[in-house]
């Protein structure tokens, strides 16, 4: 058997896994900024898309006829819940692994699918498929596009006021993700939990569950952590939700891997039955598929393979076993401490603890993140006996992996784990909002100073390892006194100053007088001994950059030149681009009035829009960019005059 996988990424790896374990060959398709990426070099084949698109369903199933491929697995979005393309896989006579493309076009569209599930019995919010009938439904509602998932589309609107900005917002990110701008109108449940039922169908009628996963801790309506099963979560309500999810399934003659969601009211004075409400199905894997299979002990790509395949499940509901717990915790190349804007770069440093851990990934050292893809880099799963020794087991292998050289949220993942209100399942939808936790770990006054010895030296000695001559002398060694040697680093805009003089021991006593002994190092790491303190760091150097991971967390060191470099700082007013994107929204001109925190103009970058807010009270001076404008990551978009009365 030949499967083309049309997807990349680490889903591509993930599927690649298992199918080398059955047996089977494996074809990818790559666009030329794949080129070079892992899931490209793995599989067993591989296809250039030469008009450069995932979502070339022609193309796609062009290159699975040429490759002599019997099958397609999707993966997980892009065409993975197009019906049009399931059919033309099927119409090619390939094998699709997923569900009938009916079944897809029916659960594709939500409004379609709130009436299926009517039908079916299963309870749903109040919604509305027009804005002009929202009063039906009440304020807070969530506009939610009616094609797609994964949080595009998607706007709370509080207030009347809100309601038609909301909608068009939704809809062009609706038409740039899923090219469907319907839009409906659903009640806003604040304070609920998202918990979601894995369903398995085979071509004989069978239908079984794996339980449930709670997906609540999310931000911009995306998960980031899962887990299975629920945290605080009734038995008689996941009785019910399973019972309504199988049904649902039954109804429908589902087949594959799908997952019915439902969104659970949590009232925090109640310990009793929870009511629960229909969201959607995403006839697919789903992103969170591995803590499934690690409480289950059931690999949902091989079940999906035999499925498509024609086999029967072979096993009863009463045979599928859950033990234990196990959490998943999504790395996304991002920005915690700006609204989770996504950012980009060079992975400089990438080593993962996977001591007892599973990393679902499609990046390593060197790639390079850009604006094409979704900026997951990593699912990071545990599994342990007890939720807490999985939360905390988690917590730990981030904070103890290497990360370097993009943004990203990991830090702030291992503060959410490591939180009392997580830690006691007080997981709902708002938990980010309500909560708060970390955007980066809290360092100890002496970590600084610890992250910058460790940089000084482990840079002292990679320099004596690579001189041509007299590599045996140690470090630092004059034949006259001289002064200590001084390193200055910037630390979110503080500077740190190192100075040293090595003494005749190898060792280098700070101007403090603490003895800094260099114990272990290599090209990635080094151990010092800092006074009394024992510090080991991994290292990654971007230009002038250097990036130090430790137990306490990541510190980024920007080397200080001695000299000036002509440099001038620009103003407070000044709004910059984020990242690389397009300009699809300009709310203010030249001479306008702002607030501080008024939006100004909206960038799309990644299918999502991002807002873009005034720095400061004044008035607009300067507007350096037109709607429709491709601008680059720092690009100065618009300027504005302080007014100091309004600061």
């Amino acid at each position: 058997m030949k499967l083309l996988i049309a997807n990349r990424g680490e889903i591509a790896r993930r599927i690649m896994r298992t199918a080398r374990e059955m047996g089977v060959s494996t074809v990818a398709a790559y666009v030329d900024a794949d080129a070079s990426s892992p899931f490209v070099r793995e599989a067993d084949e591989a296809y250039r898309l030469t008009r450069g698109s995932y979502l070339d369903a022609e193309e796609l199933v062009g290159i699975a006829v040429a490759a002599g491929a019997d099958a397609v697995h999707p993966g997980y979005g892009f065409l993975s819940e197009r019906p049009g393309f399931a059919t033309a896989v099927v119409e090619a006579g390939l094998t699709w692994v997923g569900p009938e493309p009916a079944v897809i076009s029916a659960m594709g569209d939500k409004i379609r699918a709130r009436e299926l599930a009517v039908a079916a019995g299963v309870p749903v919010l109040p919604a509305a498929s027009s804005a002009d009938d929202v009063s039906s439904v009440g304020f807070p509602v969530l506009v939610k596009a009616s094609a797609g998932g994964g949080g595009k589309g998607m706007r709370i609107v509080w207030t009347p006021d809100e309601l038609q900005d909301a909608v068009a917002a939704a809809q062009r990110e609706a038409k740039a993700s899923f090219g469907d701008e319907t839009v409906f109108v659903e009640r806003y449940v604040a304070r609920s939990r998202h918990i979601e039922i894995q369903v398995l169908g085979d071509q004989h009628g069978s239908v079984v569950h794996l339980g449930e996963r709670e997906c609540s801790i999310q931000r911009r309506h995306q998960k980031i952590i899962e887990e299975s099963p629920a945290a605080r979560l009734h038995p008689d309500t996941r009785e019910r939700m399973i019972d309504s999810a199988v049904s649902l399934a039954r109804s429908l003659g589902y087949t594959s891997a799908g997952t019915v969601e439902f969104l659970v009211e949590d009232d925090a004075e109640s310990e009793g039955p929870q009511e629960y409400y229909f969201l959607e199905v995403n006839t697919r894997l789903q992103v969170e598929h591995p803590v499934t299979e690690a409480v289950f002990g059931v690999d949902l790509v091989r079940e999906q393979l035999r499925i498509a395949d024609g086999e029967p499940l072979g096993y009863e509901q009463d045979d599928l076993v859950q033990r234990g717990h196990a959490i998943e915790a999504r790395i996304y190349a991002e920005d915690p401490r700006n609204e989770f804007l996504p950012a980009t770069g060079t992975l400089v440093g990438w080593q993962p603890d996977t001591d007892g851990i599973r990393w679902d990934s499609g990046v390593e050292e060197g790639f390079v993140l850009s604006t094409h893809f979704d900026p997951m880099l990593a699912k990071v799963i545990a599994y342990a006996p007890t939720r807490t020794a999985a939360a905390l087991r988690l917590a730990r292998a981030l904070a103890h992996s290497q990360i370097a050289g993009v943004t990203t949220n990991r830090e702030f993942l291992v503060d959410t784990l490591r939180q009392d209100a997580f830690l006691a399942g007080d997981t709902t939808t708002d938990f980010i909002e309500r909560i708060g936790p970390a955007p980066r770990l809290a360092l100890r006054p002496t970590d600084l100073r610890n992250a910058a010895c460790a940089a000084v030296m482990w840079e002292q000695e990679r320099r004596r390892r690579q001189q041509p001559v007299l590599g045996f002398m140690r470090p630092g060694w004059r034949n006259s006194s001289m002064g200590p040697q001084r390193t200055r680093f910037s630390v979110d805009d503080e500077t740190l100053e190192i100075a040293h003089t090595t003494q005749r021991d190898g060792s280098a006593r700070l101007e403090d007088g603490t003895t800094v002994r260099v114990l272990v190092t290599d090209d990635r790491s080094i151990t010092v001994q800092v006074g009394d303190e024992l510090v080991r760091a991994r290292i990654a150097v971007q230009d002038d950059v250097v990036h130090v991971d430790g137990g306490a967390g990541q510190v980024v060191l920007r080397t200080v030149s001695p000299f000036p470099t002509g440099e001038s700082s620009q103003s407070s007013g000044a709004v910059r681009a984020p990242m690389p994107g397009s300009v699809i929204g300009l709310l203010v001109g030249p001479a306008d009035p702002v607030e501080k925190g008024q939006v100004v103009a909206i960038l799309e970058a990644m299918k999502m829009e991002h807002r873009l807010k005034a720095g400061a009270a004044g008035a607009v001076t300067a507007v350096h960019v037109s709607v429709g404008d491709q601008v680059e990551l720092g690009s100065l978009l618009l300027e504005v005059a302080a007014d100091e009365v309004a600061q």
